[in-house]
């Protein structure tokens, strides 16, 4: 038969075979060719385009007019053995025209004979799954516009590429969301169109049910009721399987396709549902398989009894092993389905504490803790553990230390590694020692059990941290930084007193080598060490080596960050806090601040005691409270940093800060015998570190400042040695102030070019934040005999104001913010004199009188500057 003249051919992205390229170039061909080819397989599964595929080559060959010399057999798998036997003689007849259409399963011996016979004439056109492309093309035929790049793949996420239901889902007009309830009608028919023993697989793969056969085989009731024999279980779930597979519902790999699961997750009632999932977590019971997916399908419903109690304790113990935070819901669930509350306390307490919820990991321990005689001597001991943890945190060590060596004494055993920190921050030496030990053990040794990683984290933290009281400061930072790098890789830091990266930031801050302490900190952030009770020290002690660095933009930068958290801070991280902000404050010179801040202050330092690792924010408060007159409220917490510090030998890498501190006290109340004292205690501290050093050279020079001795020289050495590990504040301090006690021009004019400079220097620009123009230089404002009057600076040229210079606008800008003299002298390392003079020139060029005329002036100004 000749091929007709205006034989329409199907497009491919509008057509009814739009997006299935085979499928279009099939029937391309018999458009352009109707002789050939003349005997066509098609196969595919349900909702692939079987049907499509066969009305298009009839309409095609009809339209050429040889539609009545063609067979066409569509859902041949559902004809019997003598009908296929039947389709295979036609197909073996000369000039015979067949095309028949079927699913791939179930595959019969006479279907499979058939099927050969066609593929001997032409290959067979296999339907399947739509790309990109071919989603893209149904879109445009189905609803008429092109869909984004993100809408096909949602479409193919959900449907998998069956081109039946990725119609359907762009016929609904939305992609996302729940599964509208018309389409999960439409889809139920077609599920529950088939075997009811495919359709019981399908639900439970659809509630939650793993492609495996040792959990399908029960879960469905499977057995050799033939008496085939081994292995007859499984080829029945393949058979079921197959059929799911060719029926449209299920991908290649066996798994339901999302759409349909959906929609079968809509429609199976509440009861059939719980039953189920509470028969396929038991069988994961059972077997020792992961529970968690399916007994997070059991949350909420209500389910009780011992089995359903056994599957959320084996659910929580699998969570908490990852420290993931449902454990904590997975143990509530397992009290409310039965089981008694004092035999999970204990792990309960643990869950608490690493999902951060300190309130609940201390009650849970407390429980314990009450009625050790109704519980095992592990759960006493690990009730012990998680609180001793959780009061360190709180900042009560000494608490922290008995329940230590009380779990000790119920274990037989000696307090664990993670103890040592505690120990040493109460000053309890000889027992951190015992600790340690000398046999060459170590903390973590537990006979019987394999060493991990936590293990190994525990004894490098316990040894660094007696190292940084009676050892060398390089080891210490070394071993407490690998033992931070170990607990990367290992689950266990939730349950340390303090993490080793915090450790080790302290212990570097305090040698002054802030590079590494900010690292350790940034790596033990991006890796989440400790979990997220951990995360708010981490950032505040990042904070407070930006303050020391004096870099205070980033330093409130970072304490903003953590004061905007949803959770009030613990007694320990909220001491920090307040020691940076009245740190920040008083950099700033910003006396308004200081009093404000100093009300946190108070309420902190009343509720944390004196541990070694408070001991430099203690010396911030201390120096505060010196430049407010509020000494009576540190004055407790000094007698017992000086009893710790006696308790553990004085150590110098932790003395050496308080030291300095106390200095800067003195330094501030003119009071010259004390700053005497801090300057020899600092003497006796210097070997400690370079750290220690730094401060011990500088310290003579401050008193010198007080007795008004100035070595222009020798003060500017021990300021850039200050600056040199770090205290680039400090150095710009001590530079500035001696300028204001010398009367030689020369030294005034290097000194205030050396605390400009070192000023400026203190800034990490790195970090995008400037420094503030102001840092406090103390209370020494009174000029010196050799230079009063202070002569005023020569003013450069006139800025683009034309009024006032530079200078005046720096002492503009101060003093619309409500400094003192004294203060905008500090700022601008500057006698008060010499602002004074500026304000009287301010006022006689700008021809204004009363204070609030000036002000109203200089706003003018500065606003129009910008």
């Amino acid at each position: 038969m000749a091929a007709p003249t205006t034989s329409p051919t199907p497009a491919a992205s509008t057509g009814p075979l739009a997006g299935a390229p085979a499928a279009v170039a099939l029937v391309r061909a018999v458009a352009e060719e109707p002789d050939a080819p003349r005997l066509v397989a098609v196969t595919g599964p349900a909702g692939a385009g079987k049907s499509t595929v066969l009305r298009e080559l009839v309409r095609v060959w009809t339209e050429a007019g040889a539609g009545q010399d063609v067979t066409v057999v569509d859902d041949a798998h559902e004809l019997g053995d003598d009908e296929l036997a039947d389709l295979r003689g036609r197909a073996g007849r000369p000039g015979a025209r067949l095309v028949v259409a079927f699913r791939p399963w179930p595959r019969s011996r006479a279907l499979a004979r058939l099927g050969a016979t066609l593929a001997a004439a032409a290959p067979p056109l296999v339907l399947g799954a739509l790309d990109a492309a071919g989603i893209a093309a149904r879109a445009a035929r189905v609803a008429g516009v092109r869909i984004s790049d993100e809408a096909v793949r949602v479409v193919a996420e959900r449907t998998a590429g069956a081109p039946v239901l990725v119609d359907r889902l762009l016929a609904h007009g939305r992609v996302g969301g729940p599964v509208p309830p018309q389409l999960a009608e439409q889809i139920g028919y077609a599920v529950d169109a088939e075997d009811p023993r495919v359709v019981e697989l399908v639900t439970a793969l659809a509630l939650g049910a793993p492609v495996d056969g040792e959990v399908l085989v029960p879960l469905l009731g499977i057995s050799d009721a033939a008496g085939i024999g081994v292995g007859a279980e499984v080829a029945e779930l393949d058979e079921l399987s197959g059929r799911a597979v060719a029926a449209g519902l299920c991908t290649p790999d066996g798994r339901v396709v999302p759409l349909v699961a959906e929609a079968i997750r809509t429609r199976v009632a509440p009861a059939r549902r719980a039953e189920l999932r509470r028969h396929l977590a038991e069988i994961e019971l059972d077997r020792g398989g992961s529970v968690l997916a399916v007994a997070r399908t059991l949350r909420g419903s209500g389910a009780t009894g011992e089995r359903a109690a056994a599957v959320f304790r084996a659910a929580a113990a699998e969570a908490g092993r990852a420290e993931s935070p449902d454990a904590v819901r997975f143990y509530a669930e397992a009290v409310a389905a039965g089981t008694p509350p004092l035999t999970v306390a204990a792990h309960r307490a643990q869950a608490h504490l690493v999902a951060g919820d300190l309130d609940g990991a201390l009650g849970h321990a407390d429980s314990v803790l009450s009625a050790t005689d109704a519980v095992e001597a592990e759960d006493a001991v690990r009730a012990g553990s998680v609180a001793a943890a959780v009061l360190a945190r709180r900042g009560l060590l000494a608490r922290s230390a008995e329940l230590y060596r009380w779990t000790a004494a119920v274990s037989g055993e000696r307090p664990p590694a993670a103890a040592v920190p505690v120990l040493i921050g109460t000053g309890a030496l000889e027992e951190a020692r015992a600790v340690v030990g000398v046999d060459g053990d170590g903390p973590g040794f537990v006979a019987g059990r394999a060493p991990t990683l936590v293990d190994g984290a525990d004894d490098l933290t316990a040894r660094g941290m007696l190292d940084s009281v009676e050892g060398s400061p390089t080891a210490a930072l070394s071993g407490l930084a690998r033992a931070a790098g170990l607990l990367e890789a290992a689950h266990g830091a939730a349950l340390l007193p303090d993490t080793p990266a915090a450790l080790a930031a302290l212990v570097a801050v305090h040698t002054g080598e802030f590079d590494v302490a900010a690292s350790v900190l940034d790596r033990a952030l991006r890796t989440g060490l400790g979990g997220a009770p951990a995360r708010a020290r981490h950032r505040l002690l990042l904070g407070w080596i930006a303050l020391l660095r004096g870099a205070t933009g980033p330093a409130s930068e970072r304490l903003a960050a953590v004061d905007a958290g949803d959770d009030p801070l613990e007694p320990r991280d909220e001491f920090l806090a307040a020691a940076l902000q009245v740190a920040i404050a008083r950099r700033q010179s910003d006396l308004g601040a200081l009093m404000r801040s100093w009300t946190r202050a108070r309420q902190a330092i009343v509720r944390h005691p004196v541990d070694l690792y408070v001991l430099q924010p203690l010396g911030e408060l201390v120096t505060a409270a010196s430049r407010l007159r509020e000494e009576s409220w540190v004055a407790p917490h000094l007698a017992e940093a000086d009893a710790l510090l006696d308790r553990l030998g004085r150590p110098a890498l932790w003395a050496a800060p308080l030291h300095w501190a106390r200095l800067q006290a003195a330094v501030l109340t003119d009071d010259v015998e004390a700053a005497r004292a801090r300057s020899d205690e600092l003497q006796s501290a210097a070997c400690g570190s370079r750290f220690a050093h730094a401060m011990a050279t500088a310290a003579p020079h401050w008193v010198g400042v007080l007795e008004d001795r100035v070595d222009a020289a020798e003060v500017e050495a021990a300021a850039r040695g200050l600056h040199a590990v770090g205290l680039s504040f400090d150095g710009g301090r001590l530079a500035g102030q001696a300028a204001l006690r010398t009367g030689d021009r020369r030294a005034v004019s290097a000194l205030l070019a050396c605390a400009r400079a070192l000023q400026a220097a203190g800034t990490d620009l790195r970090q995008g934040t400037l420094p503030p123009l102001a840092e406090e230089l103390g209370p020494v404002t009174e000029e010196p005999a050799a230079a009063a009057p202070a002569p005023v600076e020569a003013a450069p040229e006139p800025s683009g104001s034309g009024l006032l210079s530079e200078r005046e606008l720096e002492v503009a800008e101060l003093v619309v913010q409500g400094r003192t003299q004294r203060e905008i002298g500090e700022a601008l390392f500057i006698s008060a004199k010499t602002v004074e003079h500026h304000v009287a020139r301010m006022r006689q060029r700008l021809g204004v009188g009363g204070r609030s005329e000036l002000l109203d002036e200089l706003r003018r100004i500065l606003g129009d500057r910008g």
